[in-house]
């Protein structure tokens, strides 16, 4: 296990879309955990493997209170209902942004072990699933926002958790 660096923008890595993983082998085991260090280390709520310079569908989420969702291949397979919420990244540092979220997703893939899962989720876990899954595609937050006045920067004592 190893925390990672973390790349920022506008590193171009992170516009590159990641490629499905075949196989749910040791060396995704290793990458799922190094992912759950850093993620930790730097305070998140959620990381995608493209956030640490590794072009593959692999995300990891944990949820004050909850246990550690890893996922490989994630697919957001319903979205319902929206609100705004006031997101942040840790590719962005410094930044929070207005964007619009769904109220409630399901997402599917595959557990660390390998075997199918649905996770439904609402409130905090939706918009991370969201927030991790887009950057699979090359997106980030910021490219939700609806003008560059949604976007501010934090202040420096400020201790709001980035998905």
């Amino acid at each position: 296990m190893a925390v990672r660096p973390v790349l920022s923008h506008p590193d171009p890595l992170l516009r590159q879309t990641s490629k499905r993983v075949r196989n749910v082998d040791q060396a995704i085991q290793q990458l799922i955990d190094d992912m759950i260090d850093t993620m930790h280390e730097y305070q998140g709520v959620g990381l995608a493997a493209p956030q640490i310079g590794v072009l593959l569908r692999v995300i990891v989420i944990h949820i004050p209170d909850e246990e550690v969702l890893a996922l490989v291949n994630p697919e957001i397979v319903k979205r319902s209902g929206e609100r705004v919420v006031e997101e942040g990244c840790l590719c962005v540092p410094g930044y929070r942004g207005e964007i619009k979220r769904a109220e409630k997703v399901t997402a599917k893939g595959l557990d660390r072990s390998g075997k199918e899962i649905r996770v439904k989720g609402e409130g905090l876990l939706a918009q991370a699933l969201e927030h991790e899954t887009d950057h699979l595609k090359g997106m980030l937050y910021i490219d939700h926002l609806e003008s560059p006045d949604k976007l501010h920067k934090l202040e420096e004592d400020s201790e709001t958790p980035e998905i």
